[in-house]
């Protein structure tokens, strides 16, 4: 396992979301999955915690009741290396869920992600003033991120 895992907490969705999660990605399995024994908190024999793998990344699932929910403040960032990549994870992951600026989304359990193109960030730091400004500007009009509009935004067009 490795050292930090992040650790994700759903009132009774987790390894629905795992599933989701595992569909999506390349190099991604569920692994272990625990179930609540007899004498704890929690309904006996309903899932615990489901441990996943997203692309290589270690993650862990629990059901922990209604006590807590996501906020944007916390998010997973997708680099995509294509605008394909970017449009399927877009459509897959705002299904039943919420669409926001700046390719932020909320999923249907309301986890946030971030949907990058690969080249958004030397498009927002490029050395030329002006391009960064423009390419931002038009980052920030989007829902879900057009890199090609970026690129033209940028170039003044």
């Amino acid at each position: 396992m490795q050292k930090i895992t992040p650790f994700l907490w759903y009132n009774d969705q987790a390894e629905e979301a795992a599933k989701l999660y595992t569909s999506l990605f390349k190099n991604s399995s569920i692994g272990k999955v625990s179930r609540y024994p007899p004498g704890v908190p929690g309904q006996e024999g309903k899932v615990m915690t489901v441990e996943f793998t997203l692309d290589g990344q270690e993650f862990i699932a629990l059901n922990g009741g209604p006590h807590y929910s996501f906020t944007p403040a916390v998010s997973m960032f997708i680099q995509c290396e294509t605008q394909a990549e970017v449009d399927t994870l877009w459509d897959a992951l705002t299904a039943g869920g919420s669409i926001d600026k700046c390719g932020w989304c909320r999923d249907k359990f309301g986890l946030s992600w971030q949907v990058v193109p690969k080249g958004l960030q030397e498009l927002m730091q490029d050395k030329d003033p002006g391009r960064a400004k423009r390419a931002t500007m038009a980052m920030m009009q989007m829902e879900k991120l057009d890199i090609a509009a970026m690129e033209a935004a940028a170039n003044g067009n």
